[in-house]
C-alpha cells in the first residue's frame, strides 16, 4: 500500500463508520487515534460532564417580547 493510499485509509477509518466496521484486527490495529480525540460520547459520558443534565430549558426574546413586571 502506498503512502497516500494508508493517508486515505486512516481518514475514511476515522470517518466512515462502516468501513472501520468492516476493517480486521491487524488494520484497525494500524489505524492511529483520532487526532480530535474521541469522536462519539456514550449517554453514560455525557450524564457525567459538568453541567449536563437530561433535560434543558431554552428561551429566547426577540423584540417582540413583553417585558414583565
Amino acid at each position: 500500500m502506498s503512502n497516500s493510499q494508508n493517508k486515505e485509509t486512516i481518514i475514511r477509518a476515522w470517518k466512515d463508520p462502516e468501513f472501520r466496521n468492516n476493517l480486521n484486527e491487524a488494520e484497525l490495529a494500524s489505524i492511529p487515534e483520532h487526532p480530535a480525540g474521541i469522536i462519539q460520547l456514550s449517554d453514560d459520558e455525557l450524564s457525567d460532564i459538568a453541567g449536563g443534565s437530561s433535560w434543558s430549558y431554552h428561551y429566547t426574546c426577540t423584540s417582540s417580547c413583553h417585558l414583565w413586571h
